[in-house]
């Protein structure tokens, strides 16, 4: 592409025109002749690249664009409305002719910029400048994933009570980054879905600092600060982790231990273990600060369910797993009926079966409670605060169990904890099936092709929250996991079924009538 001093049209057939367009290599240069003098810049507009030809401009050289209203000084190219800069170029006059300048900033000038008007765009939460900014870094030819280091970087201490789905969302869209190389459209959207998500979640956020220091890596120390809800000392031993060079690799264990001492803010706490190491894998151990400091944040802070009466049952069952002989796995069908408290204590007594024979049962056992969501449920406005129940609660099941494999594989002692609270899971759910629900209906037959299928699906998911499309991604990729494990067996199948029936059901989010209900029956007994 030409660069440096190009002569563009005469002075007298711009003073003609009052303004052109003039047009090089793909690029169109805007030529407009003012009482300050001649100004040349980009035709097209930041914003959505309408032409500014076609635009307003005022005597004091403010140049709107009529599509959206934005206005620029049109000599410095600023935006009088904090979005995207417009390009000005410098201009001279020879012999009659117009000049004008064009050399375009180095590759670092460029992603400097790109970075900053990346920042912008996550602070204001514009999916379209977003969008935009990781484009533009993508065509310069560096590593867009220095985009989403970014995010997490300006996002982990925005979090007040540590992790969101954004980060979890995030190592999944990664991997599908990855194995859609050479599709840049959608390796974009993948990042773009990172971003967004991060940006989303911390809107108008402000800052929720962490504790300064460090202490030496002690992953007992760690466990006892966790369990004391003691966040500063718990942060300055995951610096002594970090230290070490290997942060996830010297924390996972503890992790793991942490997150699973309770059945902890409905199983989100183990969920994002596993996560936290993808993403360091993926995006570098310079990442693991923030990365690990918003995870224990949310470990500390977590809810612990196994306190409130429907899991009660789990502590005494945790002392009394494995202590009578049955030394089979019961069936998924077994826990059909069983409430949350009958489902851990069942599991309990069947303690002594193999691991993975109980794990697969559980994992039937929460993919048919999925696969069989009965959805006249999301219909139902006479349900109590508290009560809400819907598809994204479902997966959850079977997230969890995608967690417990890899976390308990690797530490076998921690097999009862993951079990039992798998069936905190089962039970739970167990009230919302369709038992006409069929799953030779929703079998897959071809799961190579399904999966083909679901990531065109998740490219274009059309869905306003990033909530729902983090619980599809998610689920997804979990279900694949457990595929690809060679352990899930028929309950692989069964997963696979609920995942095909979710894609393929409404995912209503917004309860307008029930919530109106809720709130006034609530009222009524608050007195």
């Amino acid at each position: 592409m030409t660069q440096g001093w190009t002569r563009t049209v005469s002075v007298e057939e711009l003073k003609t025109k009052g303004r052109t367009v003039y047009r090089q290599d793909g690029r169109q240069i805007a030529l407009f002749d003012t009482k300050n003098g001649i100004y040349a810049c980009n035709n097209r507009c930041p914003h959505e690249g309408y032409p500014l030809r076609e635009g307003t401009l005022d005597e004091n050289c403010l140049l709107t664009c009529n599509w959206h209203n934005w206005k620029f000084n049109l000599e410095t190219g600023e935006n009088q409305r904090d979005g995207d800069k417009l390009r000005t170029y410098p201009v001279e006059i020879r012999d009659g002719d117009i000049w004008v300048e064009i050399v375009d900033p180095s590759v670092e000038e460029q992603l400097a910029k790109s970075l900053d008007d990346l920042r912008q765009g996550f602070v204001d939460h514009d999916y379209e400048r977003l969008a935009r900014e990781i484009a533009r870094i993508v065509r310069l030819g560096v590593d867009p994933i220095i985009a989403v280091k970014e995010a997490i970087r300006w996002s982990h201490d925005k979090m007040e009570f540590g992790w969101t789905h954004a980060y979890a969302g995030a190592a999944d869209w990664l991997a599908l980054y990855d194995e859609h190389a050479g599709e840049p459209e959608n390796q974009l959207i993948c990042l773009l879905e990172s971003i967004g998500h991060m940006s989303g979640d911390t809107l108008r956020e402000e800052s929720y600092p962490y504790a300064e220091g460090a202490e030496d890596w002690d992953p007992e120390a760690f466990f006892q600060a966790v369990e004391g809800e003691d966040e500063a000392r718990a942060i300055c031993l995951t610096r002594g982790a970090i230290a070490t060079g290997d942060a996830y690799g010297a924390m996972e264990h503890a992790l793991a231990r942490a997150a699973l001492a309770h059945y902890a803010d409905f199983g989100h706490s183990a969920i994002y273990v596993p996560k936290a190491g993808a993403l360091i894998r993926r995006l570098g151990e310079d990442i693991a600060e923030p990365v690990l400091v918003s995870l224990v944040r949310g470990i500390v802070s977590a809810f612990r369910e196994d306190l409130i009466p429907e899991f009660r049952a789990y502590g005494g069952a945790l002392e009394t797993f494995g202590t009578k002989p049955n030394g089979a796995a019961p069936a998924a069908a077994d826990y059909a009926k069983l409430n949350a408290n009958k489902a851990v204590q069942f599991t309990a007594e069947h303690g002594t079966a193999p691991a993975l024979d109980l794990f697969r049962t559980l994992l039937a056992a929460n993919a048919t409670n999925m696969m069989a969501f009965d959805l006249s449920h999301l219909d139902d406005l006479d349900q109590p605060y508290g009560s809400d129940f819907g598809w994204l609660d479902l997966t959850h099941g079977l997230t969890f169990a995608d967690a417990v494999l890899e976390l308990c594989r690797k530490y076998p002692e921690l097999w009862p904890a993951g079990l039992l609270q798998m069936a905190c899971f089962s039970g739970r759910n167990i009230a919302h099936q369709d038992d006409n629900v069929d799953f030779e209906v929703w079998k897959v037959t071809d799961p190579d092709a399904f999966f083909a299928d679901v990531a065109q699906t998740l490219f274009d998911h059309g869905h306003d929250e990033y909530i729902v499309s983090v619980h599809l991604v998610k689920t997804a990729q979990s279900v694949r996991n457990l595929l690809a494990s060679q352990e899930a067996g028929h309950a692989g199948e069964l997963a696979l079924a609920a995942l095909n029936r979710l894609l393929a059901s409404p995912v209503r989010r917004k309860m307008v009538r029930r919530t109106a209900r809720q709130a006034m029956r609530f009222v009524d007994t608050d007195i």
